[in-house]
């Protein structure tokens, strides 16, 4: 039996990630990502277990982000957060269909799974970046995830309405993710404040938390949704008990810990090993064309907001609500199992969300990064 090298390339990987990103400043999400199409353009194939990881790893960056989101912050500034996020949705989603349809020349169907992925912010990448940059406890931190949520909840529903035939299992995955997440939100301090349970080798507590992410992957998958929603509800609605005592708060940097090291580096290394490299290379000036219109769209749906409700820090703002990834990912992987798109055009638009993950988010940390909580945020 021939022994199995991928598993040994893709810990190899995370690791060599980990040192350039230190080594560079950049965030390890950008290095995990670009080493992953580097490898794929070698020959390396995500096998079944990372495509399930990688799975398991939007979802759990998306239950972090949501948990780091400050309730009342997003009470108080909702009019802010609404305004920011739909604008940053709305306005790639109506620019890039009317491109891609009347430009391009692509079809109805094929443009509108171009709009909505191209329409998204990454909560992934938003998240990683806020938290290596120590920003996710700041204010506009706080800000810039509730923003994100937004876009992200237009895009999951553009998504739903648009090409999704809602069955019976839908209504269950609904009602299922409704039920979790108020027991959760209303029950789980008697596994977070149990003291027979506290600060225990085995982990109860992250073992529970996965739990309730794996319930809603699978009644997601049975029922042709997405848990990324759910999943940052979810988040949401628990982030009072992480807030709540030190105890809580060990808990949710110890699951932290156990997503940064290893799930979900394989989550950006399969985002990179979509990639065709030789497929966006027999397309460049469209997937150059699609990237800048992307880029521009972003920042006449951002830039003008944060300006007026940031009163520092709008540009950073811009280029990560510029960034996206995960449901980008999914719609372009929808399109393509659903034959709406072929492979020449979901090379192209993995391509652009790749890169769009990336230039944005080096742009930003190199020269826009804040350097303290000045950035006030305004009414």
């Amino acid at each position: 039996m021939q022994a199995d090298i991928v598993p040994l390339v893709v810990g190899g990987l995370i690791f060599v990630s980990s040192l350039i990103s230190l080594a560079t400043g950049l965030s390890v999400a950008i290095i995990e990502i670009l080493g992953g199409v580097v490898a794929g353009y070698f020959g390396l194939k995500p096998e079944l277990w990372m495509i399930y990881i990688a799975g398991l790893g939007g979802i759990l960056l998306t239950f972090l982000a949501g948990a780091e989101i400050d309730a009342a912050l997003l009470k108080e500034k909702f009019k802010e957060s609404f305004l920011i996020g739909f604008s940053s949705f709305i306005v790639p989603f109506t620019g890039v269909f009317l491109f891609a349809y009347y430009i391009v020349g692509w079809d109805l169907k094929a443009s509108l799974i171009a709009a909505t992925a191209f329409s998204e912010t990454s909560l992934a990448v938003v998240y990683s970046v806020l938290v290596e940059t120590g920003l996710s406890k700041q204010n506009v931190g706080k800000m810039i995830l509730a923003a994100t949520f937004i876009t992200n909840l237009g895009t999951a529903l553009a998504l739903s309405l648009l090409f999704i035939r809602p069955n019976f299992y839908t209504l269950i995955f609904v009602l299922v993710s409704i039920i979790v997440i108020y027991l959760a939100a209303q029950f789980s301090h008697l596994i977070f404040e149990n003291t027979r349970l506290k600060n225990k080798v085995i982990e109860p507590e992250i073992k529970y938390i996965l739990f309730l992410l794996l319930i809603f992957i699978y009644f997601a998958s049975l029922g042709a949704g997405q848990a990324i929603l759910p999943t940052f509800l979810l988040g949401l609605f628990m982030s009072r008990h992480f807030a709540e005592t030190k105890s809580t708060q060990a808990v949710k940097s110890r699951l932290r810990t156990l997503a940064f090291a290893f799930i979900t580096p394989i989550f950006f290394i399969v985002g990179g090993l979509h990639i065709s490299v030789t497929a966006i290379s027999a397309s460049f000036a469209v997937f150059t064309m699609f990237f800048a219109i992307r880029i521009v769209l972003k920042f006449i749906g951002v830039n003008f907001l944060a300006r007026r409700y940031l009163a520092h820090g709008r540009t950073f703002t811009t280029l990560l609500l510029s960034t996206g990834l995960t449901f980008g990912a999914i719609a372009a992987l929808f399109g393509l199992n659903m034959g709406y798109i072929d492979n020449e055009k979901f090379s192209i638009i993995m391509g652009v969300i790749i890169a769009s993950s990336v230039v944005p988010t080096f742009v930003a940390q190199k020269w826009f990064l804040p350097v303290d909580d000045e950035m006030v945020i305004t009414g």
